[in-house]
């Protein structure tokens, strides 16, 4: 289940980010702000990958 999941959670990540730098010059955000929002989402992200994990693994 391990060697399925984590080559997963990269792709995700990678996609989330990805969008998330569209939505960053779709919404002209400074750049100052920008490393606060991809923190911010990398972190959320990062726990509901972890979560679902967690959950898969014991169902």
């Amino acid at each position: 289940m391990l060697i399925f999941y984590f080559p997963f959670a990269l792709f995700i990540l990678f996609m989330i980010n990805s969008m998330t730098n569209t939505l960053c010059l779709q919404k002209e955000i400074p750049e100052e702000k920008q490393p606060k929002v991809f923190r911010t989402i990398n972190v959320l992200i990062t726990i509901l990958l972890t979560s679902s994990y967690i959950k898969i693994l014991f169902t």
